[in-house]
Order: C-alpha cells, then sequence, then structure tokens
C-alpha cells in the first residue's frame, strides 16, 4: 500500500463520515415533518433505483446474477435486508422525534458491539483492551437501566443491534457492498411501494408531481443513502479497516454536537455519566486499532 492510496483513502473515510454524521442529518431532519413513516419508504425505492443506476454505471449485473443463483446469498440478503431496514426506520424515527443524541450513542457503540458479537458467534479473539472497551459499554447501559430507565437511548440501542447482526450475516457471504445492498433493497421494495400506495391512497402521503420541489427531495433519500457507503467502503479498500474504523467516530460525534448545540435536544446528567463512560470505551478501542489495525 503506498502513501498517495493511503492518503487518499483517509480523505475518501472521512468525507463519507462527514456526510453522513452532518449532511445525512440535516438533511433527513429538514425532511422529517413529512412523516417518518413516508420518508423511510422513499429511502427505500429511491436507494434501490440509485442503486440499479450505478450497477449498470459500474457494468457488475454480471456479479449481480453471479449472486442470486446462490441460495445461501439470497435467504442471508433476505435477513439483512430486513435488519437494514429496521436500521433505516428507526434512525430516521430518531432524527425525526428529536433523539439525534441517543442515535449517536448507538453509533459510538456500533463497532465495538460488533466485536462483541464477532466474539460470540465467530470465536474472534478478544485483547485485554477490547474486553475493556466491550465491558464500559455494557456498564454505560447497566448505568442507565439501574439509575434512569427512561433514559435509555433505545432507539440508539436498536440502530446498534441491527446493524451489528447486519454485519454479522453479511459476514457469512462473500458479496461485493453495493450488490448486496441492491438485492437486500430490491427485497424491501415490494413492501415499500405497497405502504407507499396504501398512504397515497388514504391520502397521508406528501409525495406529488404537482410539488416538485418537494418531490426531488425525497429522489435525494437515495443518493444521500449510497454515496456515503460507497465512500467508506472505498476508504477501506484503499487504507484498510484500521484507520477506517477510527475516522468512522466522526460520523457519531458531529451527530452528538448537531444534536445538542443546534437542534437543543434535552442531555441528563445520567446520560452524560453514561455518554463519558462510553468515550472512554471508545478512547481505549481506538488505541487498540493504532496498535493491532
Amino acid at each position: 500500500m503506498n502513501s498517495t492510496d493511503f492518503n487518499k483513502g483517509l480523505m475518501v473515510t472521512a468525507l463519507g463520515s462527514l456526510w453522513w454524521g452532518v449532511l445525512g442529518v440535516i438533511y433527513f431532519e429538514f425532511v422529517s415533518y413529512i412523516g417518518h413513516i413516508e420518508v423511510v419508504l422513499h429511502r427505500t425505492i429511491w436507494t434501490s433505483l440509485f442503486l440499479i443506476l450505478t450497477t449498470f454505471y459500474f457494468t457488475k449485473w454480471t456479479i449481480f446474477f453471479e449472486t442470486i443463483r446462490n441460495t445461501k446469498n439470497l435467504i442471508t440478503l433476505f435477513f439483512s435486508g430486513l435488519l437494514i431496514f429496521i436500521n433505516w426506520a428507526v434512525w430516521i424515527y430518531a432524527v425525526s422525534s428529536d433523539q439525534i443524541i441517543n442515535a449517536s450513542f448507538g453509533y459510538f457503540i456500533m463497532p465495538i458491539l460488533s466485536v462483541f458479537l464477532g466474539y460470540i458467534f465467530f470465536k474472534e479473539k478478544l485483547n485485554i483492551k477490547r474486553v475493556i472497551s466491550i465491558t464500559l459499554v455494557l456498564i454505560s447501559i447497566f448505568f442507565l437501566l439501574l439509575f434512569n430507565f427512561q433514559s435509555l437511548p433505545w432507539v440508539g440501542l436498536i440502530v446498534a443491534l441491527s446493524w451489528g447482526f447486519y454485519n454479522l450475516l453479511r459476514k457469512k457471504i462473500n458479496v461485493d457492498t453495493d450488490i448486496g445492498l441492491l438485492i437486500e433493497s430490491l427485497f424491501i421494495l415490494p413492501f415499500a411501494i405497497v405502504a407507499f400506495y396504501i398512504i397515497s391512497i388514504n391520502g397521508f402521503n406528501d409525495f406529488s408531481i404537482s410539488n416538485p420541489s418537494l418531490s426531488l427531495l425525497l429522489l435525494l433519500a437515495g443518493p444521500m443513502t449510497v454515496i456515503p457507503l460507497f465512500l467508506y467502503v472505498r476508504g477501506v479498500e484503499l487504507c484498510g479497516l484500521g484507520p477506517t474504523g477510527m475516522i468512522f467516530y466522526i460520523t457519531p460525534t458531529f451527530q452528538f454536537i448537531l444534536g445538542y448545540f443546534y437542534y437543543n435536544e434535552l442531555f441528563s446528567i445520567n446520560k452524560l455519566v453514561s455518554f463519558i463512560i462510553i468515550w472512554i470505551a471508545v478512547i481505549i478501542y481506538l488505541k487498540d486499532l493504532q496498535e493491532n489495525g
């Protein structure tokens, strides 16, 4: 790996993380007045169509058809598709209901939770720093359970768990990230179209050709989802999982900053203590990534 590729990888990863931590929050919060159900349906529909376009552009249909010929791939991607849909739906609900800080909690613990799940299901080895990080995450959660159950960031936990189990399933198969996401989206797409049709005939939809500016805005849900994913995957290819895993924390950091300073979300003392424990866990985890990759 030469230094030019490595530096380019750091830059595209940082751009992807900033995109999702800043632009993603601002965009989905801006369209949240439409209602989180319709927004997540649009995200599913336009992500599918955008991925179809990128598959044409990168001429990857051969890979697509090779992937769907494998029954194990299809079954795995069906269930991972359900998990990614839950992840999208809960995150959009969090943004639309002034719970961006709670969602950032999930993003902070995501990588550490993935390490823990990898140990449980794949017997991946843990060193002392990773054990400490996992323990601190659990302590943070139990602290809120014991002292302030109502302030437990449930949306963050669901976001983290859905993503953690999503990654577990994706580890079981060797499928390109974009092709896998396309197949997952196509599994969800019929349900999203039916649901959108139901809310449309009942007059609950905001998307309409008579309102082109709003329609165009909702169309952006596709690229807003896919572009940061492509940037992050490209970053992994250029500079590896270790550095990109460290840069990933740009996302929850800016989510937290936006939630607290820009959207003025409430932040209790108990939640602050919980977050401090999480931040210590993250620092230890990042130190481990720096030393071991």
